[in-house]
């Protein structure tokens, strides 16, 4: 197996295996909260921070517990368990601490249980065989990478708002397409970094 440096696995995560843009995850939450940059700055950090810790949690019991316990093909369930609790963590700390953001992400806190990428992110790591710090490396990068593609949408809707679009585009439509013309692009990054 080629050592692939954590460094790469960042700015890979980020720009040409962005989990939104490559891999389309993370898309429900991507396309609801996506209207307000503020919003959307939010809730990149909040799935950065998640994205971030669950990977290296999920690491440590995928190899600490799972495997020795030949227990591996819990590893959805578990994954999933040890995500869930932590984000629960995370919405009592920010209803506790941050009030005005609590209320401004609304459902969509709750719901970074559920986006696949989280749950992705985790489940990558696993079949690409990275070590602690590869899964950081990439926790941490697709969640900026989440972050960067939600905000740039977050722009780009704000900048058509009051663009004459037809009625059927409105709303998740044009969101869509967006969305694809920013994955096209991201397409460019493909020949800098990869990785598998």
């Amino acid at each position: 197996m080629i050592e692939i440096n954590p460094l790469v696995i960042f700015f890979a995560s980020i720009f040409t295996n962005n989990m939104i843009l490559s891999n389309f995850l993370g898309m429900c939450s991507f396309i609801a909260v996506s209207s307000e940059i503020k919003t959307s700055l939010s809730l990149g950090q909040a799935v950065t921070f998640v994205l971030a810790t669950t990977s290296v949690l999920n690491y440590l019991v995928y190899h600490l517990i799972l495997v020795p316990l030949g227990l591996e093909y819990l590893r959805f369930i578990v994954f999933i368990i040890v995500i869930a609790a932590f984000v629960q963590l995370v919405e009592m700390i920010i209803e506790r601490y941050f009030e005005s953001l609590y209320y401004s992400l609304g459902i969509f806190l709750p719901l970074i249980t559920v986006n696949c990428a989280i749950l992705g992110v985790s489940l990558f790591m696993i079949i690409r065989d990275y070590d602690l710090i590869q899964s950081f490396a990439f926790g941490v990068g697709s969640g900026l990478g989440w972050t960067l593609a939600i905000v740039a949408m977050a722009g780009i809707r704000k900048k058509i708002m009051g663009a004459k679009i037809p009625k059927g585009l409105e709303g998740a439509g044009i969101t869509l397409i967006i969305t694809g013309i920013m994955a096209l692009a991201f397409l460019g990054f493909s020949g800098i970094v990869q990785i598998q």
